[in-house]
This record gives structure tokens, sequence and C-alpha cells, in this order.
């Protein structure tokens, strides 16, 4: 979308008319504009594929095989996002234990209140076994008696890393003759690389939070405030079948601030606007920034900076190869801001934060480009390269997209931002 047609067909262009005086003559096109804004949203997820059940039966195998290697007898899973990963069962997590058991070997058994039970069954597609508890039993003598059914009597249990304290707490009490000990040495492994279905799902919330962000974006007027760019946002991504995530937008002074000041801001013409925002399709999410200038032409100061992110951000695209370590993409990235005068390191004006983060069924997960990770770039692995410039008092310029690694090495799900005022390609 050239910046020309980005001004004629969004409401951004409105708002800089608007603030040049000549609201008397767009006032009428601004109302129809606003109200039309969302009438050529479609509903994009009708050609969705979900995760099968086979996927989710090779994850249980891979899992099983690392197991073996670890030295561990079975996981156990939480309500959470491991849960849903590995089985397919979504539940909330209240204080009533539900609990997957995944042994070395055979099926996955699940241990979950009594009066839940058949609504456990009805979601269940992988496993058979339940192991119900009433109210007034003990939950972690089922998870016990659910081991001791797959043949696992002691040993070590992994226990992911979203497991609840209370529950552990339980099973060393009522169950002392295993080892608890963590299982990140198979879930991570599983989790960290995406196969083509996953990717797929990422790809289609990625390109729902698109087509949302160019409606945000054209919202936008002098007298906007944050919420009002949050509420169209996710209103688009609901219309457009995704699950909503997040829609941040910061002006101005306020966009130095990585995740916004906390205090309330007004549009103005000439504002920097850095927004941030994500959404899911099938529990894979998407995450990607874009950072304009509202209703004005750049300064040659918010051109330069801009620019410099542009490059930085390059940088770290370009580190990202096969069999290099995820903290290169951080050190390349930031190295360029460096070079430039910033930081040194997280000091600012500068990057104060990591330059990306892994991204997955969790909007953050493993697989961050920062100092210290050592983890080598695999196929798969999915991430995000957002390196930001925070000048305190002035303004902030972040570039987000994510990548994903194949044999040939990295690939945008969006791409980057060709200029200050063309924010997608």
């Amino acid at each position: 979308m050239k910046r020309r047609s980005f001004i004629k067909k969004s409401a951004f262009g409105v708002g800089a008319a608007a603030s040049l005086g000549l609201s008397s003559c767009v006032s009428n096109e601004s109302t129809t504009q606003e109200s039309s804004i969302f009438d050529s949203l479609q509903l994009m997820t009708k050609d969705v594929v979900p995760i099968s059940v086979e996927e989710r039966k090779s994850r249980i195998k891979k899992a099983q095989g690392l197991m073996k290697e670890n030295g561990l007898k079975a996981i156990l899973l939480d309500a959470g996002t491991s849960l849903k990963y590995f089985t397919g069962v979504s539940w909330w997590g209240s204080e009533r234990p539900m609990v997957a058991v995944i042994p070395v070997s055979g099926e996955v058994s699940y241990v979950c209140p009594k009066f839940e039970e058949s609504r456990l069954l009805k979601k269940i597609t992988i496993g058979k076994n339940t192991f119900p508890w009433e109210e007034d039993e003990s939950p972690y003598a089922q998870i016990s008696n659910a081991l001791k059914a797959s043949g696992i009597s002691k040993g070590k249990i992994g226990i992911e890393e979203r497991f609840r304290y209370f529950i552990l707490n339980g099973l060393q009490k009522d169950a002392p003759n295993y080892t608890y000990v963590s299982a990140d040495s198979v879930t991570i492994p599983c989790r960290i690389i995406k196969s083509k279905a996953e990717i797929a799902l990422m790809q289609k919330a990625t390109d729902i939070t698109i087509e949302a962000v160019k409606v945000g974006l054209a919202s936008l007027k002098v007298g906007s405030t944050p919420a009002d760019f949050s509420s169209a946002v996710a209103k688009a991504h609901r219309m457009m079948g995704a699950n909503h995530g997040f829609a941040l937008a910061n002006f101005g002074p306020d966009s130095a601030y990585p995740h916004g000041s906390g205090q309330p801001q007004i549009l103005k013409k000439g504002d920097i606007v850095l927004i941030d925002c994500g959404c899911s399709v099938e529990g894979y999410n998407s995450d990607l920034s874009r950072t304009i200038v509202f209703g004005a032409e750049p300064t040659k100061r918010q051109q330069e900076i801009w620019d410099l992110e542009k490059k930085s951000q390059a940088a770290g695209y370009k580190a990202a190869q096969i069999g290099n370590e995820l903290q290169q993409v951080d050190f390349d990235a930031r190295q360029v801001l460096i070079d430039a005068g910033f930081g040194p390191d997280y000091k600012l004006p500068g990057l104060p934060h990591r330059t990306g983060h892994g991204i997955g069924m969790d909007g953050h997960e493993w697989g961050n480009a920062v100092r210290g990770n050592t983890t080598k770039l695999e196929p798969g692995m999915c991430f995000s390269i957002e390196p930001n410039i925070s000048i305190v008092g002035e303004f902030g310029v972040r570039h987000e997209d994510c990548v994903y690694m194949t044999e040939e090495g990295p690939k945008w799900f969006s791409q980057p931002s060709p200029s200050i005022s063309q924010p997608f390609v």
C-alpha cells in the first residue's frame, strides 16, 4: 500500500487534513469513513485447518522418546498451554486440579474432579482413562494411582514449568515415593520446533492482524486515545475470525516506553504513533509493531531514528541463520544502535530489552533472541525481531515482525515496513 493510497483510503489521512485546518471540508467524509472502515472486512478463517489428532499423537510420541533419553517415567501437565499442545484439551485452571499424565510408554490418562468427568470425556481425543476424585477425596492420591496404573511406582516425574505449586506440594506430601523434577527437557524441545501446520496457523493470525492494524490506523484522528485504537483493532480481529489478543498504541513522548507510560494520551498532529498488536487462530499467536508519524511529514529526527531502527532490524534478520546462536540476533541488531551512539547494552537512550522473543501457542515462549542464549537456530523455530529505540522525553521507534526458520534461513511472517509513511508492503 503506497503512501498516497494509504492516506486517501484511511482516516489517518483525514486526521492529517483536519489538523491542517480543513476539518470543515472533510467532517462528513470523516464520519462516513469512520463508519465504513469495517465494511470491507471479511471472515478470513474459513480455510483454517486445526491441529489434527494425529499430529498431537506424534507430539506425545516425541515426548516419550525424550522422557527415555532423560530418565523420566512420566510428565504431568496442569491446565494450560502444554495440556492443549499435547492433548487438545482446553481447561480452566481452577483450585480443583485436573492433571494429564503422559507416561514414558502407554496412553495418556487424566485426573479430574468427579463432577467434571462427563465434561472432560467430551473433550478427550487422546487416551481414555480417567481417575476422578470426589470433593472430599485427595486429587494427589489419584495422580499417584494414575501413575501406578501405567506401571510407575517410583522414579523421576517431570513437572511442566507452569504446573502450579499447590498441586506439586500436595503430591510431595501424598506421593513421596516419586522424585519430582523439571519437565523442560521434554516440553521445550517439543514446543520450540513448530510444524508446517503450526506455522500455517501463525501465518493466518499474522495476516489477520495486518488487516486489523490497517483498520486501527485508519480510525485515528486528532484527539484519539490509545483505547480508541485498541477498540478498533479488537473489533476487526473478531470480525475476521480471530481471537483478539492485544492492541497497544502510544503517542508522542509516551512511545519511548516500550509498553506505554500508563498516562492519559491524546493524539496530536506530528506525533509518533507506536502500535503493538496480536491475535490468535486455533491457539496460535501473531505479534507485530509499527511506527508512523500521524498527520504530518516526519521531522528529520523522526526519519533518522526510524531509518536506524529499520537498519537494526535488518541486521537481526541477517544474523538469523541456521546454526547461529540466538544471541547473535540480539548482538548484531544491538551493534547497529551502539555504532550510532546509543546504549551500550540496555542503557537509554537505546534498546532497553532483548531483541526478540519466541512465539507460538504462547505470545512469549522459549527461543528468545537475547545475550546469553546459546541455543542454535533450527528449522521450525519462531521468534520476533524487534529492536526498539527508546529516547525518553522525545519518542520511541519499534519495528516488530516475527520469523520462522527454514532450512534456507529465516522467513518473515509479516514483511517489514517499507517506509515511515508506508507501514505495510
